[in-house]
């Protein structure tokens, strides 16, 4: 369990810091921690206890899905991180952004954005998969 929790403290933490920088370097045209102020939550907290919060969010995403995918190891992290990536991000960015229902609100889509939390899904999803092979192997022995 020690190895679920820092993998997902890291992978919450990068994802945070990468998503500043996508935000910072305008390769995002959403603010990471804007859904805040978009549904009324914590307009009056200071901006470190939303990014507290926020990376607090990641983490507990991060712990569900390392805890899911360590017992559905027979899938391949590849493609599972891809597919899983694709579908979360096009989802964030649709939301935050608005955009219709149409063929040309691909192009809006930020490919930053995306290969960022597809990197950072396939770190966690390889770790939970070596972590329960090698479980695996040690209660064969």
């Amino acid at each position: 369990m020690r190895v679920a929790v820092i993998t997902s403290l890291v992978s919450a933490l990068a994802l945070a810091l990468c998503l500043k920088g996508l935000h910072y370097f305008h390769l995002i045209k959403w603010h990471p921690i804007g859904f805040y102020k978009k549904w009324n939550w914590f307009e009056e907290s200071s901006k470190l206890f939303q990014w507290t919060l926020f990376i607090f969010l990641l983490f507990i995403i991060g712990l569900c899905l390392y805890l899911t995918m360590r017992y559905v190891y027979v899938i391949p992290a590849v493609f599972s991180s891809f597919l899983l990536g694709l579908l979360v991000t096009i989802s964030i960015e649709w939301i935050a952004l608005d955009l219709p229902l149409q063929l040309s609100s691909f192009k809006k889509l930020s490919i930053p954005f995306i290969v960022t939390v597809i990197c950072l899904l396939r770190f966690l999803l390889e770790t939970a998969n070596f972590h329960q092979q090698e479980h695996t192997a040690q209660q064969g022995n």
